[in-house]
């Protein structure tokens, strides 16, 4: 790949209205080095897409057999169905609290307990010791062919993390050698995957299936089963005016405009959206999209995050740099909000954002 300016560069704005629905990319043409006018589609596509939205959905049609997470979505489903008891068998509390089973609002989003239960996975570390944050072992369910199974999704969505890293390198306008530099801090990614299940939200709650919030990784793999109406996205728009009362975080620095859209299942793909390492790779010209989980029905996810290596040092790129200075000064405002980002180790970053996300012991990693 030698790629020295990036494939576009439209100038998100605020003034022009957004999509009803995220659009729809292929992954194809990443799965053979032939299609190089492909390659240039694709890659422009997703570059635009985490300029305006953070979101969009893949299409894997050509890369994985839909019957596989179908298969992962019966497993859940078994798993989910056992007794509290059994499922307790691998609950957080037996490992590093990160790794293990988490009961129904267990986990907790803006101070509120989220109304689903789940399974986190984080990628297997040397020497494990479950007294240190984020260095226990991994808890599998005892149900015939689940680990196997789950175990070759988790390695397809690494692939699939290292060929949609390559199609933003590629839309950014990354040289050879700078891809290289960015390949070396997600080579051995610190990936994260949960199984989660989620009952119907009772009209009553105080809160959401999962609270409004944004991801703080990388890339992350969403697949669900067919569900509607229960991914909700928020698009930033002037106009139109959303709720805050109980949204959690007010969006975007006070900003209260825009509008949350469905981002209902669609055959043949996953939901794909950046997380925060974004936002500072590029220097705030992409940005993270804040989302939320409100389900009327019986539900299965499995979101898969594809994440920089634990001891990746994430700072701005130099492609993202030169893209925004091509802009005149006052466009550089309009695509960055004028903020700083920090260079941050992603390892020292993550540890910080996980002893929030349970409700175990005060939030053992405060």
């Amino acid at each position: 790949m030698t790629i020295t300016t990036p494939i576009s560069t439209p100038t998100p704005s605020r003034d022009i209205p957004k999509l009803g629905n995220l659009p729809v990319i292929s992954i194809t043409p990443f799965l053979s080095k032939e299609d190089s006018h492909g390659r240039l589609s694709t890659a422009a596509k997703i570059h635009a897409a985490c300029l305006e939205y953070g979101f969009f959905y893949l299409d894997i049609c050509s890369y994985v057999d839909p019957s596989e997470p179908e298969e992962l979505t019966r497993l859940a489903r078994e798993f989910f169905a056992l007794p509290e008891e059994q499922k307790g068998q691998i609950s957080l509390k037996h490992q590093d609290h990160a790794r293990g089973y988490a009961k129904m609002r267990e986990n907790v989003t803006n101070g509120k307990a989220d109304n689903h239960e789940g399974i986190d996975f984080y990628r297997p570390v040397e020497n494990p010791d479950k007294t240190k944050p984020l260095w226990g072992e991994n808890q599998w369910p005892t149900i015939p062919g689940f680990r196997e199974k789950y175990e070759i999704w988790i390695e397809k969505m690494k692939n699939l993390g290292m060929l949609v890293m390559e199609a933003m390198a590629l839309g950014l306008g990354m040289s050879s050698d700078e891809w290289e530099d960015l390949k070396g801090k997600v080579d051995d990614s610190f990936w994260v995957m949960r199984v989660i299940g989620y009952p119907p939200l009772p009209n009553d709650y105080d809160g959401f299936s999962c609270g409004a919030h944004k991801d703080y990784g990388c890339l992350t793999f969403l697949y669900t089963d067919p569900t509607p109406g229960a991914l909700q996205v928020f698009l930033q728009e002037k106009g139109l005016l959303v709720e805050t009362s109980d949204e959690g975080p007010v969006p975007e620095e006070g900003v209260e405009e825009g509008s949350w859209i469905n981002a209902d299942p669609v055959p043949g793909c996953i939901v794909c959206n950046i997380g925060e390492m974004w936002e500072i790779w590029t220097n705030g010209l992409y940005k993270s999209t804040l989302h939320r989980v409100v389900h009327r029905g019986t539900n299965y996810r499995i979101p898969f995050f594809f994440e920089p290596n634990f001891d990746a040092l994430v700072k701005p790129l130099p492609a993202a740099l030169r893209i925004i200075d091509g802009h005149p000064e006052c466009k550089r405002k309009h695509l960055t909000g004028e903020k700083t980002y920090e260079p941050v180790v992603y390892g020292e970053f993550l540890m910080n954002k996980v002893g929030n996300n349970f409700d175990t012991d005060g939030g053992k990693y405060n």
